[in-house]
């Protein structure tokens, strides 16, 4: 095995962490920066690509730097992967013309959806480019920019996505992984891996899409001012990277066909690696990281964003407490929803606060917490959510199914893994076993084992089963079932009951806004 490190350094939705890892898996150094999302309006979600991507990068290479003591010229080579797909317009000179415009969670480009289907038809979208226009989609955004900001799109150069705008800083190249490049829909076809151009005459020009490359292949080197900037060493490789869902089932152990990740993170995804192309109604279909190897993909909105907004709002004692010194305010929440049932005494959370992605696509959907009677505790309220997103995955599962997608092994990570009474709901409520990787390093791992393919040190993907071990498996105990079973029910028909409401108020206050 080669001498040195290499370097993977992931932006995430509320904070970036970066790692030093040898080429065997050892960990060396990490290093985490918190930050922000900006809503200047509801269902727009955005951030800075310099105050935010760029800054954390350099922060964390050179907390990186300092804490391992080892030389730039040590790190063989850089993967990086970002929230995505988002779209990213700059000018000529690679400057941001606007904030970053985030993955699903923003819902923004809803009139450009129709707008393309009514000129396109929603069926000839779904022939061409093999998936149906929802919230995810980046070509809609695009178009978003040119109807509503067309002096930014009249000087945009190019449109990239959060994790090429790294490449770009460090290397002057523009440039998309090929994963992602399926985000930016309908302009991508996935089959034969290259831009649309009947599409793209209704979207954007071609001469304004970079280059795609598999995620491990070397873009270009780190350029005398990027060096100047983060302190690495000019010359070093730099691979395309990906979306940062993508690097976290590569770090989750994601190695042979059936194998799934599921990502406890701010919202809910989940990746199952997949032989062959399979396109459904209802989820999200690309390329994988390499030749050979596609993803069947889908995800929920709201996730540990449900239970940030729980802390925030009602945790006022519990974070004054761990300030103090006592336990962290998450495990204070979890003890609390302990003491509550399944079932959490007849309360159902719909954990729709932000829309909602697979299976309904409903970006007007909004949250519920139905049942409410005043013996409910914080306990049982915050042990809804937790089983309203438990019931949000069981009904991904069981539509996959039902277009005859099963996955084989289902990996557990993320930030909700550390909730060991979470992980038992969703295992109990889906009736799923749960494989928790003994590392939870993250997408920044993933990211590191790319920078590694990328010079040669690894054969394939699948070589990650010499980084990664499962640690645990949570198995279903079956005794709550008829609880989850029957509030599953209800929660189920609750949001059809609800649904037409949710829009009306939904177009209500974004009338307001």
């Amino acid at each position: 095995m080669a001498e040195g490190y290499l370097l993977g350094v992931d932006i995430g939705t509320y904070s970036s962490k970066g790692v030093l890892v040898k080429p065997d898996g050892t960990l060396v150094a990490s290093h985490t920066v918190p930050h922000g999302m900006d809503m200047p309006k509801p269902g727009h979600f955005e951030m800075d690509a310099d105050g935010v991507w760029w800054h954390d990068f350099v922060v964390i290479v050179r907390a990186l730097l300092e804490k391992s003591g080892i030389r730039p010229t040590d790190i063989l080579s850089i993967g990086t992967s970002a929230i995505g797909s988002c779209v990213l317009p700059i000018d000529e000179a690679g400057r941001p013309l606007r904030p970053g415009i985030l993955y699903g969670i923003d819902t923004r480009a809803s009139k450009e959806i129709a707008q393309l289907e009514s000129v396109l038809g929603k069926e000839t979208i779904f022939r061409i480019s093999g998936s149906h226009l929802t919230s995810q989609a980046s070509g809609p955004k695009i178009l978003w920019i040119r109807n509503n900001e067309p002096e930014v799109y009249a000087r945009a150069r190019w449109f990239l996505t959060s994790e090429a705008y790294l490449v770009y800083r460090l290397t002057g190249v523009p440039s998309i992984d090929i994963y992602t490049a399926a985000g930016y829909a309908p302009l991508y076809d996935v089959r034969r891996r290259q831009w649309i151009p009947e599409i793209a005459a209704h979207i954007v020009p071609l001469d304004r899409l970079p280059k795609a490359y598999w995620s491990y292949e070397v873009v270009g080197k780190v350029t005398r001012e990027a060096a100047q900037e983060t302190g690495l060493a000019e010359g070093t490789p730099v691979v395309a990277g990906t979306t940062d869902a993508a690097a976290e089932a590569l770090s989750a152990g994601v190695a042979d066909f059936g194998d799934m990740m599921l990502m406890f993170g701010s919202s809910i995804f989940f990746i199952m690696k997949t032989a062959e192309l399979i396109q459904t109604e209802h989820f999200w279909s690309s390329n994988f990281l390499e030749e050979g190897a596609y993803s069947f993909l889908g995800g929920m909105s709201t996730a540990g964003s449900l239970t940030t907004w729980f802390r925030d709002q009602f945790g006022t004692w519990e974070v004054e407490q761990e300030k103090n010194g006592g336990p962290d305010a998450y495990a204070q929440f979890a003890e609390l929803a302990a003491q509550s049932s399944a079932g959490a005494k007849g309360l159902i959370a719909l954990p729709y606060f932000a829309g909602e992605r697979t299976p309904l696509h409903d970006p007007q959907a909004v949250g519920v917490l139905f049942g409410l009677r005043l013996e409910h505790t914080k306990g049982d309220v915050y042990r809804a959510l937790l089983e309203g997103v438990a019931y949000g995955i069981r009904h991904n599962l069981e539509v996959m199914e039902q277009e005859g997608v099963r996955p084989a092994r289902i990996l557990a990570v993320g930030g909700g893994t550390k909730n060991r009474l979470w992980m038992g709901i969703v295992s109990d409520a889906c009736g799923v076993q749960l494989h928790i990787p003994a590392q939870q390093i993250g997408a920044s791992y993933g990211d590191a084992f790319l920078a590694g393919r990328g010079i040669g040190l690894f054969q394939s993907l699948a070589d990650i089963r010499q980084w990664v071990k499962v640690r645990e498996v949570v198995h279903p105990d079956g005794k709550d079932r008829p609880a989850y079973d029957f509030h599953y029910a209800v929660f189920r028909e609750l949001y059809q009951a609800t649904r037409s409401l949710m829009h009306r108020l939904s177009q209500h206050v974004a009338g307001e806004g």
